[in-house]
């Protein structure tokens, strides 16, 4: 019987009653004036000019990687993407015919290898990097940041599960062009399933907005939807439905939006529990295993606690030991992407040494509000007895 879970809802009942009361007000349930409100909370926190909230972090991603095809800006289709991630992080790029270049995870952070980020910048040249925040741990933004000023690519941001992680007082993703998040259950803050996109480019967010909703102009501000009127000469008659780009439709509802404008009251007792559990697994772990090592000045908002064992036998005598004693466990992260058949099958094995043994000795341990410290001793003395 799991005692300890990898993942506890912070939709609590306390939340549960909110939604209640408002349902019984008949409000608009699907996008309406709640999206618009949690999308502005959710910019002035991040400190980002503009946001887009749709339906899974999945989804933010699949928006960041249209809306750059459509912007005009790319230079060429080649695209960086990390070994250790999510599979629907590099996924689009591939729909959308990106032609990927995979990169070696950090041996600190496990984002992308700054060196050979740069080796592969000066040989292919590529247009457009991605960059994971590893499971909420700050990767070395300085130096990625000074690699984009000196090689002029354009960078999406992943901070699907890094929500209020942040690198000397700035928030992970709002430092690339584009930056995607979840809410999905299990990470930080929840709002069942959702995701936002936040951005400091106008013609950007227009591009978001337009391909959230059918390609359709009637989420922009009334000059970008008259320029595009004016553009195309469209008849008034017709200008609630023309479709100005082949969008989708990602929207998420106002009953989700009612949710993270809950969570987000939460949100800074969420990141500090999250940090200081995660600080606690490092003090009793760290010189034990090998795990990531945040820079400087940096705030921890791991999901999980990430660890790597000695060998592939250590790891299933962890995992043997602490499922016995009902903690739940899993892999860390993907593992390694490349090693994954969706990849595999289109451009070969991407093998690398740091995230090679990420995904054949890398664990999770639990970590959530819900979990106290003596319950973060308990599981990091059944991991030491184990190894």
């Amino acid at each position: 019987m799991i005692k300890y879970y990898m993942a506890e809802d912070t939709i609590d009942r306390k939340d549960i009653q909110k939604l209640i009361g408002w349902l019984k007000t008949n409000p608009r349930l699907t996008k309406g004036k709640l999206t618009l409100e949690f999308e502005s909370k959710w910019r002035q926190w991040l400190g980002s000019k503009y946001s887009v909230f749709c339906n899974s972090g999945s989804s933010a991603n699949l928006l960041m990687f249209y809306t750059l095809l459509l912007s005009g800006r790319v230079k060429n289709k080649k695209v960086v993407v990390p070994s250790v991630g999510w599979v629907t992080s590099i996924a689009p790029a591939i729909q959308f015919g990106f032609k990927p270049i995979m990169c070696e995870a950090d041996p600190d952070t496990f984002g992308l290898d700054l060196n050979h980020l740069e080796s592969i910048l000066k040989k292919h040249h590529p247009s457009t990097v991605l960059l994971v925040q590893v499971l909420g741990v700050p990767h070395k933004m300085k130096e990625m940041m000074a690699l984009k000023k000196k090689y002029g690519f354009i960078l999406l941001e992943d901070a699907c599960a890094a929500i209020g992680a942040s690198y000397q007082g700035k928030k992970v993703g709002s430092f690339g062009d584009m930056g995607s998040f979840s809410f999905y259950f299990g990470h930080q803050m929840s709002t069942i399933e959702g995701g936002m996109v936040s951005t400091n480019d106008k013609n950007l967010q227009n591009i978001l907005l337009m391909l959230r909703s059918h390609g359709w102009s009637k989420d922009l501000d009334n000059a970008s939807h008259k320029s595009l009127v004016r553009k195309y000469k469209v008849d008034d008659f017709h200008t609630p439905f023309v479709f100005y780009e082949p969008g989708f439709n990602l929207r998420a509802t106002d009953l989700n939006a009612f949710l993270g404008i809950g969570q987000m009251e939460k949100l800074n007792w969420i990141i500090s529990r999250r940090q200081e559990n995660h600080l606690r697994y490092k003090q009793h772990l760290a010189e034990k295993f090998y795990i990531q090592k945040p820079e400087k000045d940096s705030v921890i908002c791991s999901i999980h606690f990430g660890m790597l064992a000695k060998d592939i036998q250590q790891r299933r005598t962890i995992v043997n030991a602490l499922v016995k004693n009902g903690i739940e466990t899993r892999i860390f992260s993907a593992g390694n992407l490349g090693l994954h058949p969706f990849w595999v099958t289109r451009y070969g094995k991407a093998s690398f040494p740091v995230a090679d043994r990420i995904h054949h000795c890398g664990l999770f341990l639990p970590n959530n509000p819900s979990l106290k410290l003596r319950d973060v001793d308990f599981i990091s003395k059944v991991v030491l007895n184990a190894a």
